[in-house]
């Protein structure tokens, strides 16, 4: 068992799955005690199970403030005190245009991404003044950055997190409370597939399959894992990041990078087919400007 958690207490919600289960799973190695926060009832009971007195299990869906200040405040009362919160669950939100938007799912969209987030910090905060400081993590999404890469209604709530991030970093810091975000690409999760209305079963048959192809869309070559980002969060969360607060950190597998062609060879390329150069014609190219 690792170190760097050592004594903390952390509430994480979405911990039953996914980006929340790898965090959950990474903290308890490095010593902390955990409240897991998830809908995901008989998931959490076996993560009692697994885990022993290390983690306890909090029902909490988001979109409801009093479930949230609920598993903090067990935190509090199971554990003594809160020293980290990741606010991480999520979910794909509704995937319509500007045309067609549906406004009530717009705003049930942000209540989970971003009022959510928002309620966890308004209620760790006082908890973690008591403590004389703290570490919050939140979950946005290579969404915020660019478009491209996720619906308009999620792709907000996340640019709305990076945001909030840096605002409240700003008035918390005279108390010791660092907050960071942490932007995941495609990690492959069951995300996509609730995202689509499957069963939690179906969504993680897909969370497999994009697993087995996500190495040929991104330049790591490999997809991205929720330990990816859970080593992520722990940086921020412990003391190795104690001189870092208000930023984001991409972990995204290169994605964003640029367009394919910046990093495949072989990935269709717009300026040369403006130029009328085929594939074949730049690779010979490329040979020839090639030293001996």
């Amino acid at each position: 068992m690792g170190e760097r958690l050592r004594n903390k207490v952390a509430v994480i919600t979405g911990a039953c799955s996914g980006i929340g289960l790898g965090a959950l799973e990474l903290f308890v190695e490095e010593g902390a005690s955990v409240i897991a926060a998830d809908i995901q009832d008989d998931v959490g009971q076996q993560l009692e199970m697994r885990f022993g007195q290390k983690v306890r299990y909090a029902h909490c869906d988001v979109t409801k403030t009093e479930q949230i200040k609920g598993a903090i405040d067990r935190a509090v009362a199971q554990f003594g005190g809160l020293d980290i919160l990741f606010n991480n669950a999520g979910a794909g939100g509704v995937r319509a245009g500007v045309e067609d938007m549906d406004l009530d799912g717009w705003d049930q969209t942000h209540a989970l991404l971003l009022r959510s987030v928002v309620a966890g910090c308004k209620f760790a905060v006082p908890h973690m003044k008591a403590r004389g400081g703290g570490a919050i993590v939140n979950t946005s999404s290579i969404t915020a950055l660019q478009a491209g890469y996720g619906p308009i209604s999620y792709s907000v709530a996340k640019a709305g997190v990076l945001h909030f991030t840096r605002l409240a970093a700003a008035e918390l810091s005279a108390h010791k409370i660092r907050i960071n975000a942490i932007c995941p690409g495609f990690i492959a999760t069951s995300i996509f597939g609730s995202s689509l209305g499957m069963t939690r079963e179906a969504a993680n048959q897909m969370a497999a399959m994009l697993a087995e192809r996500g190495a040929r869309v991104q330049p790591i070559g490999r997809a991205g894992a929720p330990r990816d980002i859970a080593e992520a969060a722990l940086f921020f969360a412990s003391d190795a990041g104690a001189f870092v607060t208000g930023t984001h950190l991409v972990v995204d597998g290169g994605i964003t990078i640029g367009p394919r062609h910046s990093w495949d060879m072989e990935g269709p390329n717009p300026l040369l087919d403006m130029l009328g150069i085929t594939p074949e014609q730049a690779q010979a190219m490329r040979l020839a400007q090639k030293p001996g």
